[in-house]
Order: C-alpha cells, then sequence, then structure tokens
C-alpha cells in the first residue's frame, strides 16, 4: 500500500545523503519532491502542508546544515513528522476498563469489511486477551447478515446471539447486553447495519443503539482502498456519533496509502487496528512508528518478531533446531520448516520488514519463491518412502525415477533437492563441531578482514584450508 510513497521517500532522502553539505536550497528542492510525492499518494492537502512545514522549519536548523552527515539528520526529521502525521508513536489499544460486559460498537458503510472485522476482534480478544466475546448482528438491513455473523462466530469458538426474526437494531442490541450480564461475558461486539452512502436514517439508528448500549468503544471500519473517502467517511461519523477509533481494512491492497496518514489529522480518531485479508487471524495493531519505519525503508524488526511468535510453533521450532545442530536434521524435518516458513506468509512480505530490504523485495519473484519451489520440494519429499526420508543416501539413480514420476517433476529437480539438502547437512555438522565460541571467532576474523582462519584442516580460508562445506 505504501510502496509507492516509500520509494519516493527513499529517493529523496537518498540523494540527500549523497550531497554532503545542505543548503537551504537544497532542503527546499527536496520539500518539493516530498509534497508531490505526498500528493501523488492522496495524502490530503491539508496535512501535506502541515508535514512539509514542520519537516523545512526543522531542517533549515543550524543543527542540520551543519551537522556532520545532514541527509541522516534529515531523515531523523521525516521519520519523527511521518510518526505524528500517523497519529504518534506506539499503538492505542481497544478500550475495555468498564465493568463487564464491555460494549463494542462498529459501525461503517457497507462493503468496508465491518462483518468480517468484527469477527476479527472477537478471535483477538478471545484468544489474546482470553476474553469471554459474545457477538451480535444488528444488521436487519442486509440479507443473510445475521448469519454470516453467526458463522464467522463458529470459526473463531466465540459465542453469538441467537436470530431472533423480526427484532428491530435497537431490540436486539438490548437483548444482547441483557444475556451478556445473564451469563457472564466480558466483551459484547454490536455490529451494526451499514448504508452504501451515509444518510440521517444510518446516523439516527448508530446514535439510537448508542444510547442505549453506551459502549466503551465506537469502532468505524473503513476500507482503505477508497482513499480520501474513507477519511471523508471519518469525518462524518464522527462528527454525528462519535468515533473513538478507527479499523482500516485492506492495508494488503494498492490504494495508495493517503488515507492512512490523513485519517488522525483530519478525524481526531487514532487508527487502532489494520486488516489485511480475508482470514481471522489477519488483524494488526496499528504501530504509527512502524509504518513509518516501512515506509521509509528503515524496516520493522519488532514487527517480523511479533508475527514470528503469533505464527510460529515454539515447540516444533526448537525440536527442529536440536535436531540440526546434532547433525541428524532429515527431510521430514526439512518439510515441516517449509511449512513453517509458510506460515509467516510471503516472502516478499517478510523481506519489506527488514531494513534496507525495500529494493531487493521489488526483485523476488514472488509465485516462484514462495509456490513453485516450496510446493515443488514437498512434493518430491512426499513421493519417497519413510526410509528415503530419514536416510537420503539411499536415493540412487532408480529411486530418483521412481520419486520424479511420483511427484511430476525431473530426476534433475530430485538430484537439486538432495543437493540442496546435503549442503545444509553439512553445514549444520560444521557450525555443530565449531561450536558458538569457534563461530564467534571465524565472525570475528572475517569482520577484521583478514579472511577466515585456514591451515591444515582448517575452515575454509588460508594456505591449506578446506573448500566452503567440501
Amino acid at each position: 500500500m505504501f510502496e509507492s510513497l516509500s520509494d519516493k521517500f527513499s529517493g529523496v532522502i537518498g540523494d540527500l545523503g549523497k550531497r554532503g553539505a545542505l543548503t537551504e536550497a537544497d532542503v527546499a528542492e527536496a520539500m518539493r519532491e516530498v509534497r508531490l510525492a505526498m500528493l501523488e499518494a492522496d495524502v490530503a492537502l491539508p496535512v501535506v502542508k502541515d508535514f512539509v512545514n514542520k519537516v523545512k522549519e526543522r531542517s533549515v536548523g543550524a543543527e542540520v546544515l551543519e551537522s556532520i552527515s545532514p541527509g541522516q539528520a534529515v531523515a531523523k526529521i521525516v521519520n519523527d513528522a511521518l510518526i505524528d502525521a500517523l497519529g504518534g508513536a506506539g499503538a492505542v489499544p481497544l478500550n475495555l476498563n468498564a465493568a463487564p460486559p464491555v460494549p463494542i460498537l462498529m459501525v461503517g458503510l457497507q462493503g468496508s469489511g465491518k462483518t468480517t472485522t468484527s469477527g476479527k476482534i472477537a478471535l483477538r480478544l478471545a484468544t489474546r486477551e482470553r476474553k469471554k466475546v459474545l457477538l451480535a448482528s444488528l444488521d436487519t438491513q442486509r440479507p443473510a447478515a445475521q448469519l454470516q455473523l453467526q458463522q464467522l462466530a463458529e470459526r473463531a469458538k466465540v459465542a453469538s446471539l441467537p436470530i431472533v426474526a423480526g427484532q428491530t437494531p435497537v431490540e436486539i442490541a438490548t437483548r444482547a447486553m441483557d444475556t451478556a450480564r445473564r451469563e457472564g461475558y466480558d466483551v459484547v461486539i454490536l455490529d451494526t447495519a451499514g448504508r452504501l452512502s451515509i444518510d440521517e436514517a444510518l446516523m439516527d439508528e448508530v446514535r439510537q443503539i448508542r444510547d442505549v448500549t453506551h459502549p466503551a468503544e465506537t469502532l468505524l471500519v473503513v476500507d482503505a482502498m477508497t482513499g480520501q473517502d474513507a477519511v471523508n467517511t471519518a469525518k462524518l461519523f464522527n462528527e454525528a456519533v462519535g468515533v473513538s477509533g478507527v479499523v482500516m481494512t485492506r492495508m494488503d491492497g494498492d490504494a495508495r496509502g493517503g488515507a492512512a496518514l490523513s485519517m488522525r489529522a483530519i478525524t481526531g480518531a487514532p487508527i487502532k487496528l489494520t486488516g489485511s485479508g480475508e482470514k481471522l487471524d489477519a488483524l494488526e495493531e496499528f504501530h504509527p512508528e512502524r509504518v513509518a519505519g516501512r515506509i521509509l525503508g528503515l524496516g520493522d524488526i519488532a514487527g517480523l518478531v511479533e508475527k514470528a511468535a503469533d505464527t510460529l510453533d515454539q515447540e516444533e521450532g526448537e525440536r527442529l533446531a536440536k535436531k540440526m545442530m546434532a547433525g541428524k536434521f532429515d527431510l521430514d524435518d526439512y518439510v515441516a520448516q517449509i511449512g513453517q516458513i509458510q506460515k509467516m506468509g510471503s516472502i516478499s512480505g517478510i523481506l519489506g520488514m527488514l531494513p534496507g530490504m525495500g529494493k531487493l523485495k521489488d526483485m523476488v519473484d514472488e509465485k516462484k519463491l514462495d509456490t513453485t519451489i516450496f510446493k515443488k520440494h514437498q512434493a518430491i519429499i512426499s513421493s519417497m518412502t519413510k526410509a528415503e526420508r530419514k536416510t537420503p543416501d539411499i536415493i540412487k539413480a532408480s529411486r530418483k525415477k521412481r520419486i520424479a514420476a511420483g511427484s511430476g517433476s525431473t530426476v534433475q529437480d530430485v538430484n537439486k533437492l538432495l543437493k540442496q539438502f546435503d549442503d545444509m547437512s553439512t553445514m549444520m555438522k560444521r557450525v555443530n563441531k565449531l561450536g558458538l565460541k569457534g563461530l564467534m571467532r571465524q565472525a570475528s576474523a572475517l569482520m577484521s578482514g583478514g579472511g577466515m582462519p585456514g591451515g591444515p584442516g582448517g575452515f575454509p580460508g588460508g594456505p591449506g584450508g578446506r573448500p566452503p562445506f567440501g
């Protein structure tokens, strides 16, 4: 979503870094580029003006123009201004500080992803916060809307309010709160009806529901793909019913990113959560400093660590690590490792979270890396017998032909996989033999420019040393 903006910002800051000493004219020219980049990204004009003025004012000070690396100083100022524009450092959590059951009111236009987001928040609260959650659909306008929420509740393994035909949204809301009090629920998520556009009937209905439930949170769900329309929608909802936070959906789309940058400044409501994808676990807290870091190519290591913690099986990872270090890693373990990587999402998505990898991400052939190679390797290994997976050394010519035919690949593909696996196994044995101290010594020698320690029987490097992994 922020790719275009990221490319432009990286270009501008990269040019400033090359110039050494900066003049006021250099800063003014760079700010013109930044202004154009933000307008192209569909950022609201008042936000662009405020951002550019703020950066220009701080960048022409003596501390920047006279600093040793003015390009880096400007990059820091741009980063800080981006964080401010996005709402300030740190995620704004959902407000659950109220006597249970805590009502969360979901509002927004039809098609913004409100019902799916209700299911996502229910899953998040139930699994991460250990809350007992009740989902209630107040949407009597859209056919099967109540049934859709009921199905989402089943998938999220939370309760949903039983459907009673003929009730008004206000009556359903009242029944939901009564049921939650009686049955000891911690949180009630009230999914209201949407319209194709904002009208007084919609606002009246939301106001009435708000007045009978007194929600701790009124979350507006907006579609990031609608650009500045999402900001306008948020502004109108905020003025009419009061919005405590925004959830932006379809953040993985190819919208220009201006809505996210404009939301806080125009509406005053913080972006609390973002959705990307239809899966129920595809919901994340919105961290302005992390988004700013990714826009400027600084990566998002904290986000990557969180993603790994959420998606990877820790016990499985530890089991694989022990086997690798003991040199007992087999092809079954290799397939398990592929499964762990695939849980993390796309390779280009992971690269985008690493500092300085923005350009490399563009060079990655997503289909080739994420789908073809991994799936081909899984198919080849699935065509092997149990004994072959445990002891790949027994796989000779006739077995290779059988495996290739069974997996729809070629003997060359089987050879490539076995070669890669053999290299990996050899490396693991070498790492295990050297131990941590040995590895640190070798890394230190390499960084000091002296090459790898060699000598007779040594690691790859000096005279008489063995070739790498040979």
